[in-house]
């Protein structure tokens, strides 16, 4: 019974490596470094509510 809960648990373990390191292909089928997801444009608001531009003064930045 031990046996088979540590086997089960190990074959677990080593199931769950490769959904972490997922690595990106090219058309080719090549390996290519994974790219980075675009950033959004930080937008920023004044204390009156509307849209200003960022590092004016009084100026937040909006989620």
């Amino acid at each position: 019974m031990l046996k088979s809960v540590l086997l089960a648990a190990s074959l677990a373990s080593l199931a769950a490596v490769p959904a972490f390191a997922a690595p990106c292909k090219d058309a080719k089928g090549r390996f290519i470094k994974c790219p980075t997801a675009p950033t959004k444009p930080i937008k920023c608001k004044d204390a009156k509510g509307k849209f200003a531009k960022c590092g004016t003064a009084g100026a937040k930045p909006v989620k």
